[in-house]
């Protein structure tokens, strides 16, 4: 809808301190960033601002904040989704003049002090994430103690309250049980750069109305949405399509330091992001300028690693998703993807990163066939399961109070991971809640949406479609992004790969086949630490319980391929076939990793063991080769036929088969410490139960050596 609202005197002169603080002494509030705070300065109000990244969205919240404050307003309540955004939204409201500060998991000690500033009204804005609003204790002390006192409230990265986006959030919804307990005179702003139609009018209609308007300025009676073209003129977008696994990461490596500046690379995977950077680093030396930046990371290692990016002392973080909403580098000179991300909808926000102060930015996507799988994983993995949200329901009604996710896990046969994002959607409906002793239901009862969840995942399995379109090249590819988001601007662009007929100047379609063997040789000497299971499964889903003795337990083990490992492709599929060639190579490799790993103080074997999970004798031929390099006697762990259990198999249920499955361990192993050699395993339990078995039968110590961990 169009507006006229427009600034009094007295709120642009507010509005306008802020504005020159953030952005210089001639800067000043443009004619829409004006119309959304002049809005918001009317109690009550609802604005939703879709705009292109480094449009200046907010500015719209500092400046309505500074002007609501200045009237005697409440402070602003900002919901933000990561902590990188809170960090240098607290750094810019303090150069707007305003006092803000976040709650948030890496700053507990400081959570009393800045709830009591809060209330005693020191405080302008609390920036919290989705999560925090979910924890009863937050809820409860702070929520509650503010909602008759708020200002504004801003939903930053709106579009992860809205299960049609691409980036939904469970925890996210809990944003509309904050405005239903608001004073009607709060108003609220919705903010993102990544909303198609129908993400529009579903966080529109979340925001609700507010208290009833009269006039025909007023905004109090519905949702005042503010979208403007989406195409950023500055990106040179491109497409590498037909590269292997491998042959991307050589790409990578070789192109990087022709990309202009500084930038980012984006993974799909934690475990990608480290390979890559030790493959970069392989064909440039050890101190080439790059990093892993990761969810995994501790707090202060990424701030750490986003200043070091701001400050182009680093060439590039090859990252995750975990860098992206609200990193704000205007010079950023390239984004790259290695695989691409399901949602035409989350590419257009990551390579929004680039190019924000620059004529021109290098966009490079390297496509795989390989992706469909996992835009396919990505289309179902947060759609809930009937049969299994009724039996988690079941299990909470009979248990006559709240229940752990560990009980929880043991109760249904649900894995944990799946059971706590269950809990969260369920939570979403109101049809559970969590408490200080756990889980519990709340009466209501659960109804599975078919009609919903079957149009959720087509609108997926449609944008995965314009992924394709978008690897194929078929148009434009600025016109596919913007078009994706029902942009009415959407133009071709005249700079793209597609509209000029080839790659950006400067930019090679493939790798060198020497830089890919160099990688290859590198990666495969690299080996993951397979740190060893503690614990046994949770009590009652297992013969055992409790931690695992020291005198049962493994020592940390290696893993030389994990999950889909480009460098381990092919040689891992050959190795299975009996490829001479093949197992050759991983008898190289695991030498390099044993070398490696007895340089550091570990394992020292006097026996070689085999275990052969999978079928076939791919551990068997690895511990063979090995025996005859070092010398060293060995046997074979036997295993019982049987069907293994699939993937969604509880820890207690895994581990219970393999202890009915694995053979008597070897007798020859008193008194030796043993190397077990493992061709496959995705949760370790079976090398767990396999190197208590030996232990039992004497080996000093069992070190583990996985030849794939599968995830």
């Amino acid at each position: 809808m169009s507006t006229t609202s427009v600034l009094t005197d007295t709120q642009r002169i507010v509005a306008d301190r802020v504005i020159t603080s953030l952005a210089g002494p001639d800067a000043r509030l443009r004619d829409d960033q004006e119309t959304a705070v002049a809005t918001l300065a009317t109690p009550g109000s609802r604005a939703l601002v879709v705009q292109a990244t480094g449009w200046g969205k907010s500015a719209v919240y500092w400046a309505a904040t500074a002007v609501i404050r200045s009237a005697g307003g409440g402070p602003t309540l900002i919901v933000s989704p990561l902590l990188s955004l809170m960090r240098d939204q607290v750094a810019a409201a303090g150069r707007a003049g305003l006092a803000a500060a976040t709650v948030n998991s890496a700053n507990v000690e400081d959570w009393a002090a800045i709830e009591n500033d809060l209330l005693s009204g020191r405080l302008d804005v609390l920036l919290v994430s989705p999560e925090r609003l979910a924890n009863p204790g937050f809820g409860a002390r702070v929520l509650n103690a503010l909602a008759g006192k708020l200002g504004l409230v801003v939903i930053d990265e709106a579009h992860a309250i809205s299960d049609w986006g691409h980036d939904f959030r469970p925890d996210y919804r809990r944003v509309s049980d904050v405005l239903q307990n608001l004073n009607p005179q709060t108003s609220v702003l919705a903010t993102t750069a990544t909303a198609n139609r129908r993400v529009t009018d579903d966080v529109a209609a979340q925001l609700g109305a507010g208290n009833g308007g009269s006039g025909p300025d007023d905004h109090r009676g519905t949702t005042l949405v503010l979208r403007g073209p989406l195409a950023r003129k500055s990106l040179h977008l491109n497409v590498v399509d037909g590269l292997s696994p491998i042959q991307r990461y050589g790409w990578a490596a070789q192109e990087m330091p022709f990309l202009p500046g500084s930038g980012i690379i984006y993974v799909l995977t934690v475990a990608d992001a480290d390979r890559l950077v030790a493959a970069i680093r392989a064909v440039w030396g050890d101190e080439y300028p790059v990093a892993a930046y990761t969810g995994q990371l501790p707090a202060e290692e990424r701030h750490g690693l986003e200043d070091a990016l701001l400050e182009n002392r680093v060439k590039a973080l090859v990252a995750t998703s975990a860098l992206g909403m609200g990193f704000d580098k205007p010079d950023l000179g390239f984004v790259v993807h290695v695989g691409a991300p399901p949602s035409p909808v989350s590419y257009y926000q990551q390579v929004g990163r680039a190019g924000r102060a620059l004529d021109e930015a290098v966009v490079v996507l390297l496509a795989s066939a390989l992706d469909d799988a996992i835009w396919e994983h990505f289309a179902t993995a947060t759609i809930p399961d009937p049969k299994r949200m009724s039996r988690l329901l079941d299990a909470m009604a009979g248990a006559g109070g709240p229940m752990s996710v560990v009980a929880l896990e043991s109760e249904t046969g649900v894995r944990r991971g799946k059971v706590e994002l269950m809990l969260k959607q369920l939570a979403v409906d109101g049809v559970v809640e969590r408490t200080s002793d756990g889980w519990e239901t709340t009466g209501k009862p659960w109804t599975y949406d078919a009609d919903h969840y079957e149009g959720v995942l087509a609108v997926r399995r449609r944008e995965a479609d314009i992924m394709r379109s978008y690897v194929r090249g078929e148009r434009c590819l600025m016109r596919l992004l913007t078009e994706s988001l029902d942009d009415p601007a959407a133009a071709d662009c005249g700079r793209c790969s597609v509209c000029r007929g080839e790659l950006t100047p400067g930019l090679n379609a493939t790798p060198k086949d020497e830089t890919v063997a160099t990688i290859s040789a590198v990666l495969r000497s690299k080996a993951q630490v397979l740190e060893p299971r503690k614990m046994w499964p949770p009590k009652g889903s297992f013969t055992r319980s409790g931690r695992i003795p020291p005198d049962l337990a493994a020592e940390p083990g290696r893993v030389l391929a994990f999950a889909d490992a480009p460098q381990w492709g092919d040689v891992l599929v050959g190795a299975k076939r009996g490829d001479e060639a093949s197992r050759g190579h991983l008898a190289e490799s695991a030498v390099a990793v044993l070398g490696d790993w007895r340089r550091r103080g570990g394992v020292r074997p006097d026996a070689i063991v085999s275990l052969d999970l999978r079928g076939g004798d791919v551990a068997a031929d690895l511990a063979d080769r090995l025996r005859a390099v070092g010398r060293r006697p060995g046997s074979t762990f036997p295993v019982l036929p049987g069907q293994v259990p699939g993937r969604e198999a509880t820890s207690g249920v895994e581990a219970t088969y393999w202890k009915e499955h694995l053979g008597s361990a070897p007798a020859d192993v008193a008194g030796l410490a043993v190397l077990l050699v493992v061709d496959e395993t995705a949760t370790g339990w079976a090398v767990t139960l396999a190197a208590a078995a030996l232990r039992a039968a004497g080996a000093t110590a069992v070190s583990p050596m996985v030849i794939h961990q599968t995830v």
